[in-house]
């Protein structure tokens, strides 16, 4: 073999050795003409810094709207934490607390609203506290959904695209008289509402929703609720 060759050959480990010394990097014997691959093994705080994502990164990973994430983050329902103003979400405590597989023998809860974002804080909330859930949009779907299975309680907006508050509930009377059904509107004063006290006391959240207010709702129902995520 040529001496220029060798001397090439020499020259890549010692840079291999050098590298592995001054940077961590895992390094393995390499023979003539193989291609020498360096990974450097990632130090703890890069570990850390790879386990945060960005607002926009969480958007596409739970694929829901961008506002939805800070509304949801703003209001310590994700797992988050402001490096330099900006928000970052951890992935794992994500993975662990919010999208965990679901257990069986939960209560289960219909949602009933047409607003994205408030959808989207009912699931996550929810899935936290133990529940499983079934979030509609629409009067139509959640009379199906009413016909179809049992739920343990219900949160009704009065204002939906295609069938008034005020008629789903009693619909829903009609098919489950027992049926715990929460209010949610921004709308307190509503005549829909004067209708649905001819029926008895019913609990009412006004909007815009906190999670105070849900965890007091399902304090009140019995149900144990979930820890804040606390937001730093």
């Amino acid at each position: 073999m040529p001496f220029g060759e060798r001397e090439e050959d020499h020259s890549t480990i010692l840079l291999r050795l050098t590298l592995t010394r001054l940077r961590g990097i895992d390094t393995f014997p390499a023979l003539p003409g193989e291609i020498v691959v360096f990974t450097k093994n990632p130090s703890p705080m890069e570990q850390s810094t790879h386990n945060l994502m960005t607002v926009k990164e969480t958007a596409a990973y739970l694929r829901i709207p961008l506002p939805t994430v800070y509304y949801l983050v703003q209001r310590g329902q994700l797992p988050a934490i402001q490096i330099g103003g900006r928000w970052r979400v951890k992935r794992d405590a994500l993975d662990r607390e919010v999208l965990r597989n679901d257990e069986q023998g939960q209560p289960t809860v219909l949602v009933v609203d047409d607003d994205e974002a408030l959808q989207t804080m009912f699931k996550l909330f929810l899935k936290k506290a133990g529940f499983s859930r079934l979030v509609v949009g629409t009067g139509k779907d959640a009379l199906a959904a009413l016909t179809k299975q049992k739920f343990d309680f219900c949160f009704l907006d009065l204002q939906l695209p295609d069938i008034t508050g005020d008629e789903i509930y009693k619909h829903a009377k009609k098919i489950d008289p027992e049926l715990p059904i929460v209010i949610i509107t921004g709308y307190p004063d509503s005549q829909m509402l004067d209708n649905i006290l001819k029926f008895g006391p019913v609990t009412v959240l006004k909007k815009p929703l906190q999670v105070a207010q849900l965890n007091q709702t399902l304090r009140m129902m019995g149900h144990k609720a979930p820890k804040e995520t606390k937001a730093a």
